[in-house]
């Protein structure tokens, strides 16, 4: 109440404060990322799709040796495989490039499960020898389904570098989760349920996992009309030794550690020692990708430095030390591995990017096959601890290569 002049005024009492306003919570750069419409649906073909890469090797390997007791045989089938890829998954990616994700990926994955599913039936029937060649090679019309991804995420943040960064990393966390989680999944199947289990299950995950991949049109990059200038092979020419020497770092790594706990006695610790490589590989990514992306030159250095960790853990014959090891090498590849495709984007001409990160999988494949035979042929010559030379020895001329790698590329991406 309050008397002004004559009158008596009633007032209302005064209003209390109003709450101060909480301000939202930043999101994280990778809730940010799958907040993008039609993103989570294509990632989940993707993983889908992408999970059976690390299956279909070790569940030939082991039907075809557990059927016809020969692991010479099952090697040359799957060696008749990689070659088969070699040269049929970059012709593949141009036509993805070319025609569009989805009129190319349906039906080469098509031919790639009956040719899974081929082999299947000559193995159990006792099929000749060469069916089991022609089956496997087959496969080889498997599409880049991370190039594919990858290619989708370049097309939704061309005009955000720093969240194209992020879903780079993200990528590069999927291959590793994939391809540590895909071989223990084939080998359970295999010698669990039946020798045929690993591959069947792996054809049906790449079938049902396109299938959604591709379903999701709106986040297809568009078809580029008109002539195509320019030829992956020849932008990406400097780079791809680098991409073989990071191959032959992953092949030989896996061989020298193989070899070296077997010696040990260690043999049953190889599965979990190489999975925890693998393991700070994808923890590694997913790091990287909240972070500002490092120089190629600086990510390779840290890469041979870290490379020479499991030598001299090796020298100790402990098992605790040489996991420690190849748990901080493995942190160092993924970064790497960003990186480097991040200048395969900047390097390849427009409209032909799947085509190029092909080219680049297909080097990393190449060296994986040479590392390995090489670090085979170490372990039975000079022993299994001086087979980690070998990687370390990769590693330093991935350094080297970087000198002839162009700075600048042929087209903006983030």
């Amino acid at each position: 109440m309050a008397v002004t002049g004559n009158t008596l005024v009633l007032a209302a009492p005064p209003a209390p404060p109003a709450p101060a306003r909480t301000p939202p919570r930043p999101q994280g750069p990778y809730r940010r990322l799958f907040a993008l419409p039609g993103t989570r649906g294509f990632t989940a073909g993707n993983l889908l799709a992408r999970l059976p890469m690390g299956m279909f090797g070790i569940s030939a390997v082991m039907m075809i040796a557990g059927q016809r007791g020969s692991y010479a045989l099952a090697g040359a089938v799957t060696a008749t495989g990689l070659a088969a890829t070699a040269l049929v998954a970059p012709f593949t990616a141009r036509l993805v490039d070319r025609h569009g994700q989805a009129r190319i990926a349906v039906p080469a994955t098509l031919v790639a499960v009956l040719g899974s599913l081929s082999l299947v039936v000559c193995v159990r029937t006792g099929a000749p020898a060469w069916t089991l060649f022609a089956s496997y090679a087959a496969t080889a019309t498997t599409p880049n389904i991370g190039g594919m991804s990858r290619a989708r995420w370049t097309h939704l943040l061309r005009d955000s570098p720093g969240a194209h960064h992020t879903a780079m990393s993200f990528e590069q966390a999927a291959d590793e989760l994939c391809y540590m989680l895909g071989p223990v999944l084939a080998a359970f199947l295999c010698s669990v349920v039946l020798p045929e289990a690993g591959t069947l299950t792996a054809a049906a995950l790449l079938l049902t996992g396109m299938l959604l991949f591709t379903s999701c049109r709106a986040t297809q990059p568009p078809v580029t009309a008109g002539p195509r200038r320019g030829s992956p092979l020849r932008s990406l020419g400097p780079l791809l030794p680098l991409f073989l020497a990071t191959g032959v770092v992953f092949g030989s790594m896996e061989i020298a550690s193989i070899a070296h706990l077997d010696a040990l006695g260690l043999g049953a610790a190889s599965g979990p020692v190489l999975a925890l490589q693998a393991a700070g590989s994808c923890a590694a990514g997913l790091l990287y990708g909240t972070m500002r992306p490092r120089g190629l030159r600086t990510c390779l250095l840290a890469m041979a430095a870290a490379m020479t960790l499991p030598w001299l853990a090796a020298s100790t014959g402990a098992l605790l030390p040489l996991a420690c090891a190849l748990l901080l090498a493995g942190m160092t590849t993924a970064p790497t591995m960003v990186t480097a495709m991040s200048r395969v984007h900047a390097l390849t001409p427009e409209g032909r990017l799947n085509e190029g990160m092909t080219l680049a999988v297909t080097a990393i494949f190449a060296g994986i096959a040479l590392g390995a035979a090489a670090s085979g042929s170490l372990v039975d010559h000079l022993g299994p601890s001086t087979a980690y030379a070998l990687p370390a020895a990769a590693a330093l001329v991935a350094l080297a290569a970087t000198k002839v790698v162009p700075v600048s590329g042929t087209r903006d991406v983030p």
